[in-house]
């Protein structure tokens, strides 16, 4: 614990001096509860209340390497080295979405809300309301398998509301959850889950970071670092690692064979398709959104369906095979179809073939049926063998299954067709007003064919189930006459036995015995359905009655059914992620500074923070706001071994997109300050704060190791400093920062709001604008957290 005495009050009251088990290595706060999610070195996600108190942990089991709240902090998104974002529920860390939207590790994540929303509702004449609500009850629940706990899959649990609270978009503001790699691609996701654009920085044409040039440049071997979007949606700043070269081939420069400028870059993209189309990509992502969550339940009913019938239909047949194991044994010849019944049929052919008679159980089933004298092997296995215990447990499994079937068919896999029915028809409504939607991507065609195969979903549902119900009747009118049989051949009563249907057993004996119709439906076969010649020219005949195209679904399965719907899905759903993707420009670039060509592929670990503040300052001239009235503050540590001649400083940059080099236009000027650490310190994180602030974590560089010496904690106000404008028509080989060298203002220890810390502090540094506190780690493996904001007394004490 820390036992500073100074006659002055301590500006930032230290609350906790907690000890954690493991380094940490990235840290958020919750925007809206106080709650700080940790990464530990060894990828596990911690969540501590404010009193340190641990609500959970959960391992992904793959390398963390970003994480990102959402906005309204129910959810938290989870970067990992593979590529793939998870999301997790605040309330038990359970995990709501994958999605695989990059091939190598996201290293930023960035998660922004529509900051423009209008508080009457009354008066915002864009709202959009979700009727399926109107007329369906909520939408069903992926099915658990039964037998299981709930927790033993990755079922959602039917008390559980965090898989329904993360798509029932209808009661979220509009948001975007955007992601960068260290490969440079950026991809977006509305509500983090519907996936609307992605870009690659190395494709992009990049204008001249300088005035007085109008070549294009790209980006080589670069690698993205932090990425931000602005709170109205309409800009996101990019800070990236990477050779900046004219985009011209045959440039001198290339032939010279003199390479371009490497080092850290600022990038400027509009996304400002974002905000003028919020309305229509809210409404489309809102309802595509749903769809797929209900299409993740259907995939889980035709697998858990699947998985009941096929375990049904194993206990019938390792109670039913014993009879055809002895046909090879005894050498006796039999037909193709005797053969085939070796293998399925059940424990009476084999009894069968050892006596020696030459018959099918079906055959001799039949025999029985039609009055014949039972022989010696059926009268075995019926009386010793199977037994009215054993009829009835293969009973009570197959029908049971069946009726499983049927209760996962009504209480989720149909509803959920249904509402997607619902829903696609929404959305065909909304893709023939094309003056707003195809301007997104929303393709008439595409959606018109993919609600088609939403209704043949539905068509096939209805099949199904006809199917199901039939063979479930045969069985079970089956498992009746051999329960008579049973009774009869022990010459007891079987006055109390359900009847049985004798035209109905014939059929299942020659048609059902050693088949079965029901599981193709379940599974995608290359091999089509049969069916009828009339059937299928009454069904073209149809066509042009029913206002459909498809009239080859007869010789689909369920299945198979659903595979096209969903493809038919993601090539509709294609078309606006492509769309937005073409839209998305970059509009500026800003080299940094130098850093050594030896990093040219890896990211840069520098401290940098980017944020958006809404500015009511009327003074201040000389950075005109932007109509949505925010500027944006970009801070990041120059490293004291870069080759630059400002190294060891922190850069804060102001108005960055509002002052566009190659804009004909009067626009604002970019502003900065560079601030040199201290002597003997060195910047181990920042944060921009509220209010124009930023927070600094400082590092003595004396330490005789990495876990002694002191360190200390600092609060500078940005407002306040002396910012200079930046021209923005400097040479090419020069970077824009080194015209500040003549001006750098140098930080005091004893001038500013500083907090000594008695030991060594590394990375990262969590700081919480909504709640007024930051959290430091000591490289003791503790973690401080301090209260930064501070009552009117303290201040008029300390000041």
């Amino acid at each position: 614990m820390e036992t500073d005495e100074t006659p002055r009050v301590l500006p930032f009251q230290l609350q906790f001096d907690k000890p954690v088990a493991s380094q940490i290595k990235i840290a958020e706060w919750n925007p809206e509860k106080d709650l700080l999610a940790m990464v530990t070195e060894d990828s596990k996600i911690l969540l501590h209340r404010f009193n340190w108190q641990r609500l959970w942990t959960i391992s992904p089991g793959r390398c963390i390497t970003s994480l990102c709240w959402r906005p309204d902090g129910k959810a938290i998104a989870v970067g990992l080295e593979d590529g793939t974002i998870s999301l997790h529920d605040v309330e038990n860390g359970k995990l709501l979405r994958s999605l695989k939207s990059h091939t190598v590790a996201v290293v930023s994540l960035n998660w922004e809300e529509d900051g423009q929303v209008v508080r009457d509702d009354s008066v915002n004449i864009s709202t959009y309301e979700d009727r399926t609500s109107r007329f369906f009850p909520p939408a069903p629940r992926v099915p658990r398998m039964p037998g299981l706990v709930p927790g033993d899959t990755g079922f959602i649990d039917d008390s559980e509301d965090s898989f329904q609270a993360l798509s029932n978009s209808s009661y979220q503001r509009f948001n975007i959850l955007c992601s960068g790699d260290k490969n440079g691609s950026i991809c977006f996701s509305i509500f983090g889950i519907f996936p609307i654009g992605k870009i690659n920085i190395h494709e992009l044409s990049i204008p001249s970071p300088f005035a007085n040039e109008q070549a294009t440049h790209r980006l080589l071997h670069a690698s993205i670092s932090k990425v931000t979007l602005s709170k109205d949606l309409c800009h996101l700043i990019v800070m990236c690692s990477g050779e900046l070269n004219q985009d011209e081939v045959e440039s001198a420069e290339r032939q010279l064979g003199i390479h371009g400028m490497h080092g850290l870059h600022c990038l400027l993209l509009d996304t400002s398709i974002f905000w003028k189309r919020k309305n229509e990509l809210h409404q489309v992502a809102q309802q595509a959104s749903n769809i797929e969550d209900l299409i993740e339940v259907i995939r889980t009913s035709l697998s858990v369906m699947c998985k009941q019938w096929s375990d049904a239909m194993h206990t019938f047949r390792e109670k039913f095979d014993s009879l055809s194991s002895l046909i090879i044994d005894h050498g006796l010849d039999s037909s193709p179809q005797e053969e085939f019944l070796s293998l399925l049929g059940g424990a009476r052919t084999s009894l069968i073939i050892d006596h020696g008679l030459d018959s099918s159980p079906q055959e001799e089933f039949l025999s029985l049926l039609g009055g014949a004298r039972t022989s010696p092997p059926v009268h075995q296995f019926l009386v010793n063998s199977l037994g009215e215990l054993g009829v009835k447990r293969v009973s009570k499994v197959v029908c049971g299954a069946g009726k499983e079937l049927q209760h996962v068919v009504l209480d989720h896999l149909q509803p959920a067709a249904e509402i997607i029915g619902f829903r696609m028809g929404e959305l065909r409504g909304l893709s023939r007003w094309r003056t707003r939607f195809q301007g997104i991507g929303l393709d008439e065609t595409l959606i018109n064919n993919a609600t088609e195969k939403s209704g043949m979903l539905l068509a096939q549902v209805e099949r199904f189930m006809r199917v199901l119900s039939s063979v479930v009747q045969q069985f079970s009118n089956f498992f009746n006459w051999l329960l008579k049989c049973i009774k009869l051949l022990m010459q007891e009563p079987s006055d109390q036995l359900l009847p049985y249907n004798s035209e109905l057993l014939v059929i299942f004996l020659k048609f059902l015995y050693d088949q079965d119709p029901v599981k193709p439906f379940l599974e995608p076969s290359e091999v089509d359905i049969e069916t009828d010649m009339e059937t299928l020219q009454r069904v073209r005949e149809l066509v042009h009655f029913g206002g459909f195209f498809d009239c080859e679904y007869l010789r689909r399965t369920l299945a198979e059914e659903f595979q096209q719907m969903e493809s038919s899905f993601k090539e509709a759903f294609l078309m606006p992620f492509t769309t937005i993707s073409k839209k998305i420009l970059c509009k500026d670039a800003l080299p940094l500074f130098a850093l050594p060509s030896s990093s040219t592929s890896m990211s840069v670990t520098v401290p940098m923070s980017v944020t958006y503040y809404k500015d009511a300052s009327k003074a201040t001239s000389s950075y005109q706001t932007h109509e949505h009235g925010f500027i944006d503050y970009i801070s990041f540590q120059i490293p004291g071994d870069s080759s630059s001649d400002v190294a060891n400083c922190i850069g804060i940059l102001r108005g960055f997109m509002h002052s566009l080099s190659n804009s004909t236009e009067e626009s604002a000027s970019l502003e900065a300050i560079l601030l040199s650490v201290p002597d003997g310190y060195h910047c181990v994180d920042l944060s921009l704060y509220k209010e124009g602030q930023i927070v600094l974590l400082l590092n003595e560089r004396t330490a005789a190791s990495e876990s002694s010496g002191e360190s200390c904690m600092m609060i500078v106000q940005a407002n306040d400093l002396p910012f200079v404008s930046i021209s923005r028509s400097s040479c090419i080989n020069l970077w824009n920062l080194n015209q500040l060298k003549d001006s750098v203002m140098y930080l005091q220890l004893e001038n500013e709001k500083v907090r000594i810390i008695p030991h060594s502090v590394v990375a990262p540094l969590a700081v919480s604008a909504s709640r007024g506190v930051a959290c430091a780690f000591a490289a003791r493996k503790r973690a401080l957290v301090y209260i930064l904001d501070e009552d009117e007394d303290d201040v008029s004490d300390t000041e």
